[in-house]
């Protein structure tokens, strides 16, 4: 896409030269400060400059840039303070937090606890959202607002995990943002934050220039100008890093790896992810599935994926131990759930389906399907590493017990919106479990999709089970640790017995730098300049 939100002809050559478009530089009251940039080349297309449109990573670690959340998250996925200095239960169903005094919005206006109760009302209510925030605020019924440095949020029953939660919220002013639409973001005239830089122009498909934000609160950034560029193309990305046209680059290529390692000129930082690839197939239908026909082509009456054996057929097809060797390059490790080993709510009990090519071929004759049928997969081919490798391979997979699979890979900006509509039968995505615990997949993914209970955000499958949503609802309820722990544990297990979705990979996350630069590896694989400094 190549249509500029509202980058002119002064705002390009200002962040060329290191200066604010003049329309923004107003209205923000700065000048671009004096210092080195630094540039970003990144391999998820960012869809939205709102914080609130799209809860998908590209999107996030762009915000990180430009908003903050009451708790934020270090790259080991931890608590740490945001705007929030403390937070405290002062009842089952009582949480208090105690805000940072002193912090201005990027305009020069004082955020308050007022601005937080803005936000949680705004989050889960943003219109034509592919995938939004409700699920975070769900356990919220009220919002008080005991002060201006003093805010309460209300719940209908304990929630241990809302402070997690809420790390996934950024935080945005009433001033900027009642009655602004995402396209007021987009234009730039309601993204105003408190974050550590400033937006200086936006361009979809594209690029973000930021100026620094020399009155944050957290520590001084040495980067007087960001860059953030979108380049989708594996080769494209790598070769723009050697050209010296970017610092850093995140979805290192795997093909390129071997490459990279010996390049005296770039250093690598990498960190085993949280992010789990898998396969959803489409249960909003009873009826006829579109790309789901019989080996003549025409459409099946009933939508075979309601039945447990398809699915589990499907998953047996797969060689996982191929998909991370062959395709992923080892840069991945097969799995059978959504956390990787050592995560808390990780089950140990349940493993990656074992490659049984014959027990899947069993599996379609028993569910009326002794000579397969036909399917489209569908996934994008600009998002995750590898993904378009990654469908190509299943659906030969798939091919050999007897389900004709075509493929269609399609760019990460017309794929999620075409997902998020149910268009599809099969496809793939990717998912990362930023918050280290179960619950985060259980209530947006698994959980069934329910508008007004914020449950189910992401499912774009449509999956239900009611009786996975009523333990997931005990477990989130849960206070005691050890005990909420097995109660999710007992989740997962019931999600992946019943083939909810299928987990492929885990993915290890890299990132490649200037020598001379380092990079804070992060677990939630946010690509963002405050993690990038000056080598030692």
């Amino acid at each position: 896409m190549s249509r500029r939100l509202f980058v002119t002809a002064p705002a390009a050559l200002a962040a060329i030269t290191g200066g604010l478009a003049p329309s923004l530089a107003k209205a923000q009251g700065t000048a671009a400060p004096a210092g080195r940039p630094l540039t970003i080349g990144i391999g998820g297309a960012v869809t939205s400059l709102d914080p609130h449109f799209y809860n998908a990573s590209p999107n996030n670690s762009l915000s990180m840039h430009v908003f903050d959340r009451l708790v934020e998250r270090d790259a080991q996925t931890r608590l740490v303070p945001g705007l929030a200095l403390s937070w405290n239960p002062v009842s089952e169903k009582v949480w208090e937090f105690k805000l940072r005094p002193g912090v201005k919005w990027h305009d020069g206006r004082d955020f308050t606890a007022d601005d937080v109760a803005f936000t949680i009302e705004r989050a889960p209510n943003v219109p034509n959202s592919p995938g939004g925030f409700g699920g975070f605020v769900r356990a919220i019924q009220r919002t008080e607002v005991v002060d201006p440095l003093t805010v309460r949020f209300h719940t209908a029953a304990p929630s241990p995990l809302l402070p997690t939660d809420l790390g996934s919220v950024a935080i945005v002013s009433r001033h900027a943002g009642a009655g602004a639409g995402t396209e007021d973001y987009n234009s730039g005239k309601a993204a105003i934050g408190t974050g550590p830089y400033k937006v200086v122009s936006y361009a979809p498909g594209d690029r973000t220039e930021l100026v620094r934000n020399d009155d944050w609160f957290g520590p001084k950034q040495p980067w007087a100008r960001v860059s953030y560029r979108f380049i989708g193309n594996d080769s494209a990305r790598t070769a723009a890093l050697l050209a010296g046209d970017v610092d850093l680059i995140d979805q290192v290529p795997t093909s390129d790896l071997a490459r990279l390692k010996r390049e005296s000129r770039v250093v690598l930082a990498e960190v085993q992810g949280v992010r789990v690839i898998y396969l959803t197939l489409d249960r909003s239908r009873d009826g006829a599935v579109p790309f789901v026909t019989d080996n003549a082509g025409q459409p099946l009456p009933k939508n075979p994926f309601h039945d447990l054996r398809i699915r589990q057929a499907l998953s047996l097809a797969i060689n996982r131990e191929a998909l991370c060797r062959q395709v992923m390059e080892g840069t991945a490790a097969p799995t059978g759930q959504w956390l990787p080993p050592g995560s808390y709510s990780y089950n140990p009990e349940v493993k990656p389906d074992p490659f049984n090519a014959e027990r899947a071929k069993a599996l379609l004759a028993e569910a009326g399907f002794p000579q397969g049928f036909k399917l489209t997969l569908h996934g994008p081919n600009d998002r995750y590493p590898n993904d378009s490798r990654t469908i190509q391979a299943v659906a030969q997979m798939w091919q050999r017990v007897g389900v004709q699979t075509q493929v269609e890979a399609l760019p990460w900006t017309t794929y999620s919106v075409r997902s998020n509509r149910q268009e599809f039968a099969a496809r793939l995505t990717g998912w990362g479990s930023v918050t280290g615990e179960a619950s985060y997949t259980l209530v947006n993914i698994t959980g069934t999709y329910d508008a007004a209970k914020r449950m189910g955000t992401n499912n774009t499958a449509r999956y239900s089970n009611p009786a996975l949503d009523a333990l997931t609802e005990k477990a989130t309820a849960t206070l005691d640790n050890e005990e909420r722990e097995k109660l999710l544990q007992q989740a997962v297990k019931m999600a992946m017995d019943d083939q909810a979705f299928m987990p492929l990979f885990q993915l290890v996350n890299i990132w490649a730098l200037k020598r001379g630069l380092a990079y804070d590896a992060r677990a939630d694989e946010r690509t963002l300049a405050t993690g990038v400094t000056p080598a030692a």
